[in-house]
C-alpha cells in the first residue's frame, strides 16, 4: 500500500511532507515495479531549483531510461547519496531508504493539488486493469 501521509502524481512520484515546508520525494512502488531493476539515478544536486511537473532527473533500469519529474516546486536540500550508490534500494524500499531528494517547497500549497493515497490507489488499479487487457 502507498503511505497515507504522502501525495502522488500521475507520473508515479510521491512527496511526503516534513516539518517547515519541506518534503521528501521518491517514486512509487508501482513505478519501480514497472521499471524493473534500477541501475542508475541521475538526480539534481543540492541547491538546484526545480519546478512542478518539470523534469528534474532520470532513472535508468535494465528496461529503460525514464524521466523523474518534480511533484512540486522548490529547492533541493538533500539528495539520497545512498540510493545513488545503491540504486536497487529504490526497488527494495521506494518509500523508505529508496527516497530520492528532499526539497524546501517554494509553493507550500502545491501538494494539495496532488492525489491522496486513496486516489492514487484507484489510479494505479485502473492502470493495472488496462495493462492486463
Amino acid at each position: 500500500m502507498n503511505p497515507k501521509e504522502c501525495k502522488y502524481t500521475s507520473e508515479h512520484e510521491w512527496i511526503c511532507p516534513e516539518s517547515g515546508d519541506k518534503g521528501k520525494i521518491g517514486i512509487t512502488n508501482y513505478a519501480q515495479s514497472q521499471l524493473g531493476d534500477i541501475v542508475f539515478l541521475d538526480l539534481p544536486t543540492s541547491g538546484t531549483q526545480v519546478e512542478k511537473s518539470q523534469k528534474m532527473g532520470e532513472i535508468e533500469s535494465l528496461k529503460a531510461v525514464s524521466g523523474l519529474f518534480a511533484p512540486v516546486s522548490g529547492q533541493v536540500l538533500e539528495v539520497n547519496q545512498t540510493a545513488i550508490d545503491e540504486p536497487n534500494l529504490v526497488n527494495e524500499d521506494p518509500y523508505g531508504d529508496g527516497w530520492l531528494v528532499r526539497l524546501e517547497l517554494s509553493q507550500p500549497s502545491e501538494p494539495e493539488a496532488l492525489m491522496n493515497s486513496d486516489e492514487y490507489n484507484k489510479f494505479e488499479a485502473k492502470l493495472s486493469q488496462e495493462g492486463s487487457k
